[in-house]
């Protein structure tokens, strides 16, 4: 009988496994190699080979690959979920991505299926509130609700972040305060504004892009012709020369020119 209990337990521990690996998040990245496109673990290792024309980032275990000018779904180990097919494929989220074909504009699920039911209303999000501002001659500060450090009212506008930083405004110039008040990027950016994670910033400069850290810190140097929101810990860029390519969270850029 404890033999039998402990095949059982065993079995099941087995199971958990396995459907733990199922769920586990992917880690990797699109990797473009010269014109083509394929998937680099986080060492930019290639992992399935670029032979696609665009890739996009795996989302749910899932993500979008293009050949010619249509689009399809693959899972992590390059195995197709669906059919290249699709005149548009959007990025997966809570369980369904929006694709369009023969003109029609709908929803798949992660197994490539039609959804029929309306897709559920987004959560809304609320800033987490540091302090309150403080107004004197014209100007704005910051009074932090925990500790005892506050912002003296020399600034023109102050944007309250939601992973405890603060963007700064004078003049036509942005900086980066963080929760002790301390200036952690000089005022010297056009324009400061989240992405989709609201963990990394992206900050222009001179009609360029980059990235700051979760600290206000330089993720990135500012020398992107477009910078787009995290998706999770990648973000789509266009290089200095035009073209497409993938970061991660450390900033580690995923292309060669070389093909």
């Amino acid at each position: 009988m404890k033999r039998l209990l402990l095949q059982l337990l065993l079995l099941l521990a087995g199971a958990a496994s396995v459907a733990q690996a199922q769920t586990a998040p992917t880690r990797l990245v699109p990797f473009r190699q010269g014109t083509r496109w394929g998937y680099a673990d986080r060492s930019r290792r290639l992992v399935l080979p670029a032979r696609f024309d665009e890739a996009g980032p795996f989302q749910e275990e899932i993500a979008w690959v293009r050949q010619g000018q249509l689009y399809g779904y693959i899972d992590g180990g390059g195995n197709p979920v669906t059919p290249v097919q699709y005149t548009r494929a959007g990025n997966f989220r809570l369980g369904r991505a929006t694709v369009e074909l023969s003109g029609e504009t709908f929803d798949i699920g992660v197994s490539g299926h039609r959804l029929t039911e309306p897709a559920p209303a987004e959560p809304e999000e609320e800033p987490l509130e540091q302090g309150d501002v403080v107004r004197k001659d014209g100007k704005v500060g910051f009074r932090f609700t925990v500790g005892t450090a506050s912002v003296p009212a020399i600034y023109d506008e102050i944007r309250d972040n939601y992973n405890g930083l603060l963007f700064v405004r004078q003049a036509g110039k942005w900086g980066v305060l963080n929760a002790k008040g301390k200036l952690v990027q000089p005022l010297q950016y056009d324009a400061i504004r989240l992405t989709g994670n609201l963990v990394y910033p992206v900050v222009q400069q001179n009609g360029l892009f980059g990235y700051l850290d979760a600290e206000g810190n330089r993720l990135t140097e500012v020398r992107y012709l477009q910078a787009e929101p995290f998706l999770q810990d990648v973000a789509r860029v266009h290089t200095p020369d035009g073209r497409v390519g993938y970061l991660d969270s450390t900033g580690r850029e995923f292309w060669t020119d070389e093909q």
